[in-house]
């Protein structure tokens, strides 16, 4: 199983990026997914999740601004990040889990995002 994040960069406050997650191996589409991010000096925390079925939740800094997707011809999530903010800076890192049955927690190495003026 592989799990490659891409996307980021530096963007001024307000601005848009689109971060994407290829995940391979064949647990796309039973896995749970999610992007955390882990700004300097903080705990990793969730900023938003899909399920298999495509059921989405969100941070509360987040909702409004970041929209989770996916798309399971291409095996990629992507996370749209819009009206950013200084405080989104951060690795962004992508997850594919499973809890039950065949259980696995994989992560990617993150993404940097620079919010800047």
């Amino acid at each position: 199983v592989q799990v490659v994040e891409s996307g980021g960069g530096v963007v001024q406050p307000g601005g848009s990026l689109r971060l994407s997650c290829r995940i391979s191996g064949g647990i796309f589409t039973i896995s749970n997914m999610g992007w955390y991010r882990q700004a300097p000096g903080k705990q990793r925390e969730l900023v938003a999740s899909i399920s298999p079925s495509g059921t989405t939740d969100y941070a509360d800094s987040v909702k409004g601004r970041f929209a989770i997707s996916k798309d399971s011809d291409k095996n990629t999530m992507y996370l749209q990040m819009s009206n950013l903010e200084l405080e989104d800076t951060a690795v962004y890192y992508c997850n594919a889990a499973r809890s039950a049955g065949l259980m696995y927690n994989y992560w990617g190495r993150g993404t940097q995002v620079i919010v800047s003026s």
